[in-house]
């Protein structure tokens, strides 16, 4: 046995040099389908110089201390990031997992039996095992489980962002109904005025008991509406308590206005965001790891070569000693399949289709992204064009509610001219706050549409972190 390992010994080098390449094919970033520029474009300015883009804090960008304490807890307390951190713990171990397979395993035994005659027999030894690389098997499937760890990380930093993003449309929307709590309030109080003049009138035998009745049905009406605001206020505020890993009783938020204003958000070219989604960065991942999936199964046509050794002891400790006694061998083993039914075969066809499937999910992705930049382009451009014509509308309503009251105090307008002018009023002021909202919530899609800041340099090197135990890639 020992001249025929001797013997193999010339032949196995020469394959370990002859297979320094892995079968299976390389991967290269399939072409995605980017258009050059936005349709939604006109009127923003491509963001340049870079200083001006939002960073990984992107929230600061709207200059509101509340939203920014708020948003600081989300990537320590969040239950779905740390359950993302842990998915990216578990990939770098699968690493590991497929990186012990480039070396030998070995084992000890060992045992003890008393006889009659030859008394107390020792065994003692150790035997291994490796299987050589020839075609890069193993350094295909180390390659796919780092892909996938990059993947793991990819949706961390995805799932960072997306609780971010709900985070800030939540409390949009809770300073939204802060807001029209406000405004109920002063219109509770403007209808209140409006009634006592109507009693006033009423009393001084200048109008009829109708001018009352309907002058309290308003008051009540409004007194409704700003009982109501408060269920927005209070889940909205519940969603932010959830989304920074508390009990909704663990948090209270001081009432606050919506901003009349969002900030100017730089826009980059749709290439760009193959870059700066993690979503899409996710989604090449996936495609690296699907390729290498292939050059694992194509490895299947190929003989697997291994080298085996075992060295020990056994014999009576009283009578001989251990050099005495020695058990060793060394051999080494080929295995190549002759016939499988087209096992094989199948095997390299589906790795090949589940890597088409993923290419045509990455170009998707990406598809998708530039829909969401182009809708939150068109969303605030429409939207501030909106807003423009609703605050002129507030100011005339506010004109025109005014000078009805005034006429029907001089007794020259019917209440009910009144009642219509306020309620234009309220109407057109509700109006004005929601498309004031929805400008919020647009800027908020649009940054996040945009990848928040993130870019693939922080994508953590997952063949490094995976040899050092826990280790979770930094918060944006």
């Amino acid at each position: 046995m020992r001249t025929l390992a001797i013997s193999l010994a010339p032949l196995g080098a020469a394959i370990l040099l002859a297979g320094c390449e892995a079968v299976g094919p390389n991967f290269l970033r399939p072409a995605a389908i980017v258009s050059p520029e936005y349709k939604e474009i006109a009127g923003w300015k491509v963001a340049s110089p870079r200083a001006n883009e939002p960073k990984g804090a992107w929230w600061t960008v709207f200059r509101d201390p509340g939203l920014d304490r708020l948003e600081e807890a989300v990537a320590i307390s969040n239950q779905t990031i740390k359950a993302d951190e842990a998915n990216y713990r578990q990939a770098l171990a699968l690493i590991n997992e497929a990186r012990s397979g480039l070396y030998p395993s070995v084992a000890g035994a060992g045992s003890a039996e008393r006889g009659s005659s030859a008394g107390t027999i020792l065994t003692a030894e150790a035997s291994g095992q490796w299987m050589l690389d020839i075609w890069g098997q193993i350094r295909r499937e180390i390659e796919s489980q780092q892909a996938g760890a990059e993947t793991a990380a990819a949706n961390l930093a995805n799932a960072r962002l997306a609780a971010q993003s709900a985070l800030a449309l939540a409390y949009f929307t809770m300073r939204e109904a802060d807001s029209l709590e406000d405004l109920l309030r002063q219109t509770v109080e403007q209808y209140k005025r409006s009634l006592e003049i109507a009693q006033n009138q009423y009393d001084a035998g200048t109008a009829a008991k109708s001018d009352v009745i309907t002058a309290q049905a308003q008051v009540l009406n409004a007194q409704s509406q700003l009982i109501a605001a408060g269920v927005s206020r209070a889940q909205s505020e519940h969603a932010i308590a959830v989304l920074m890993g508390r009990p909704p009783a663990g948090l209270s938020v001081p009432p606050g206005a919506l901003p009349a204003s969002i900030p100017r958000i730089p826009v980059n070219l749709p290439s760009e965001l193959l870059e700066r989604r993690p979503d899409i960065a996710s989604a090449e991942e996936a495609m690296r790891q699907a390729n290498a999936e292939i050059g694992v199964a194509f490895a299947g046509y190929f003989p697997q070569i291994s080298l085996s050794g075992l060295f020990g002891y056994s014999g009576n400790p009283a009578v001989a000693s251990l050099s005495n006694n020695p058990v060793w061998s060394f051999g080494s083993s080929l295995a190549q399949p002759l016939f499988n039914g087209g096992s094989t075969g199948a095997q390299v066809e589906a790795a090949r289709e589940i890597y088409n499937a993923s290419v045509a999910t990455y170009r998707q992705t990406v598809l998708t992204a530039i829909q969401q930049v182009e809708d939150n382009l068109a969303a605030i451009r429409i939207y501030s064009r909106q807003t423009k014509v609703q605050t002129e509308n507030v100011r005339i309503s506010r004109q025109a509610t005014q000078i009805a009251l005034n006429e029907y105090r001089a007794g020259t307008q019917a209440f009910t001219t009144v009642v219509t002018n306020e309620a234009q009023q309220l109407l057109a002021e509700e109006s004005e706050l929601a498309t004031r909202a929805q400008l919020h919530f647009a800027a908020v899609n649009l940054i996040a549409a945009l990848g928040g800041g993130w870019n693939v340099a922080k994508l953590p090197d997952a063949a490094a972190e995976s040899k050092t135990t826990g280790a979770v890639p930094p918060s944006d």
